[in-house]
Order: C-alpha cells, then sequence, then structure tokens
C-alpha cells in the first residue's frame, strides 16, 4: 500500500514539474518596452536573466526620457507592452486614464553631481564648495531637458533646494543660465561628453553612477530628493513641463524619487507582459537587479490605483 502510495506522489509530482516545465516553455512571443534611460542597465540585466528561464521570449528596448517615452503613446499612438518610468507621477499625469489604468512604484533613487578623474577641479568638489566649482568659468556642465526626462526637471528642483539650503540667492538662476548648451534629452546621452571631456559634471542619478564606474558628490538629503523624511522641505520647490498637448503645461511638484512601471492599454501581449512584470517585481528578480545596480528596492509601495490592477501584480503593490 505504502508502494503504491508513494508511485502516485512520485508520479503527480513528474506531472507538476512537467506542467511547470511547459508553462515555462510556453511563454513565447515579443515584448516591447519603453524605459527612461537610467534604466538602460538594470532593465538590460532583468531581460537578460528572464531570458535565461523564458528563451522563446524575446524583447525590443527603447531607452528614452521618461516624458519623453509616456509622449510615444499619447501623441505618436505607438504601442508597447511596458512603460517603466523615472518618475511614478509620468504615468499618472500623462497616462492615467487613457492610456494606461495603474501604475506600480518599484524604486527609489537620489540625485547626485557625477564627473571623473579628468573633471577640472575633481580632487576639491566637496558638499561645501560644489556650487562654486559649477560656476567656475573653466567648468562645464550637462543637465538633462527637463521637458523630457524626470532627471531634467528632478536637478532644476535640486538646484532650487540648494539654494535655500545654502542661503545663496540667485544660486539657482545662477546655474540653471549657465552651460545650456550641454542640456541634452535624457540623462544617459550626457556620459558621452563626459567621457570625451567636453564637459566636467552632470546633474546625475547615483544610480548611473554606480553603473558607470564614474565618480560621484552624494549630496546632502535635504537637496537629492531621496529621503522621505524631507518630504515637506521637496515639496517647497516646482519645475513646469510641456503637458498633454504642445500648448499645457504641466507643474511637477517635488518629492522623493520613485519609479513607476505600467502596462499600456495597447500592449499587443499584455498576458506575456504580466509575467515579465512579474518577475521584474520580484525580490529575488529584478528588484535584486535593482538593488545590486545602485537602486532602492521599495516593492511593494503604495499607489492610488491599486484597485485597477490585475490581479496577478496586486501582491506587489499597497492600496494608498
Amino acid at each position: 500500500m505504502n508502494r503504491i502510495f508513494i508511485l502516485i506522489v512520485t508520479v503527480s509530482l513528474i506531472g507538476c514539474n512537467t506542467n511547470q516545465k511547459e508553462k515555462k516553455e510556453k511563454l513565447t512571443g515579443e515584448l516591447t518596452i519603453f524605459h527612461a534611460g537610467s534604466l538602460s542597465l538594470p532593465m538590460k540585466a532583468a531581460v537578460d536573466s528572464f531570458k535565461k528561464i523564458n528563451p522563446n521570449v524575446t524583447f525590443k528596448l527603447e531607452s528614452a526620457g521618461s516624458v519623453e517615452c509616456a509622449r510615444k503613446i499619447t501623441e505618436l499612438n505607438k504601442s508597447c507592452d511596458i512603460l517603466a518610468s523615472a518618475d511614478y507621477k509620468v504615468i499618472d499625469k500623462l497616462l492615467i486614464p487613457q492610456f494606461a489604468s495603474w501604475n506600480i512604484p518599484f524604486a527609489g533613487n537620489e540625485m547626485a553631481i557625477v564627473y571623473h578623474d579628468k573633471s577640472r577641479h575633481a580632487n576639491d568638489i566637496s558638499k561645501d564648495n560644489w556650487y562654486d566649482i559649477l560656476l567656475t568659468q573653466d567648468v562645464a556642465f550637462g543637465r538633462s531637458d527637463p521637458n523630457s526626462d524626470p532627471c531634467g526637471y528632478r536637478s532644476v528642483m535640486t538646484v532650487k533646494l540648494a539654494e535655500k539650503l545654502y542661503l545663496k540667492p540667485d544660486l539657482s538662476k545662477l546655474i540653471l543660465d549657465k552651460d545650456k548648451k550641454y542640456i541634452r534629452p535624457k540623462e544617459v546621452d550626457l556620459l558621452a561628453l563626459l567621457e570625451s571631456n567636453t564637459i566636467d559634471y552632470i546633474f546625475l542619478y547615483k544610480s548611473v553612477a554606480i553603473q558607470h564606474g564614474l565618480r560621484y558628490l552624494e549630496l546632502p538629503q535635504e537637496i537629492n530628493l531621496s529621503n522621505i523624511a524631507f518630504d515637506d522641505l521637496y515639496k517647497t520647490v516646482t519645475a513646469e513641463v510641456k503637458g498633454k498637448t504642445p500648448e499645457s503645461v504641466i507643474t511637477m511638484v517635488g518629492e522623493p524619487m520613485i519609479y513607476g512601471l505600467t502596462i499600456p492599454k495597447n500592449s499587443p501581449n499584455p498576458k506575456l507582459a504580466y509575467e515579465f512584470v512579474k518577475y521584474f517585481l520580484e525580490a529575488n528578480g529584478g528588484q535584486a537587479i535593482m538593488r545590486k545596480m545602485g537602486q532602492t528596492a521599495i516593492v511593494p509601495a503604495a499607489t492610488a490605483s491599486y484597485d485597477s490592477i490585475p490581479e496577478v501584480l496586486k501582491p506587489f503593490a499597497i492600496k494608498k
């Protein structure tokens, strides 16, 4: 009797493993992912890891500023399966409710001043003098375009907060009026300018510096948009960016950095997208990759669109 029972259990387990294997093997198709430039390396790593388990799935990754990513959907009528934004508010303000139904926050980050050994005054820059060095005539710095990239409007916010912290009237105007010719559509576009010594410094995410092995200056938490404890302070600064139409303007309010993702309504392959998003949000999947590449994993996090999230993804979010 025991032998029969063991045989039945063994056959059942084999059947379950076979079904699981078949389920994995059945995952096939192509996923198009629009993602923030700062997610280029983490997203590629997550995709490569996912493909080891699901070799029949192919990916098309398109990197751009998060606002630009959203406008590909809203203005150019392009379709994608997943949009991953460096600012969850881009999804809330530009995609929900017409183009997407929900938004899951998944990571944090912080602003930094990024440079390398050949940058002018690289051995002198500090938390106490970085703004003076950036304003030095022989120094050039870059930042991304606020109208296409969250790193751009976060750079503006960081400078405005610095004016308050260091009690330096007109500091933000002085910095934002300098080196405008080095503004680029997304933050990672600036790396080539740094590597060629065209510029010396970049307002950039700390994670991108870590991923590319660059030096970076950690800014005080009062201005680097990383710490929820300073939420009230961050809210005292704003930046204006273009809205859903060329004539409209959206006021972005300072707050701790939170990345977000969604599956747009026009996704060609939503079921497969769910499977990848599940993997990307799992602690031992994409979240482990994010942590390794210098970002703060925050799953599960609160979201106002919790009720609209598909049941299969609700474990990765909290109702706000």
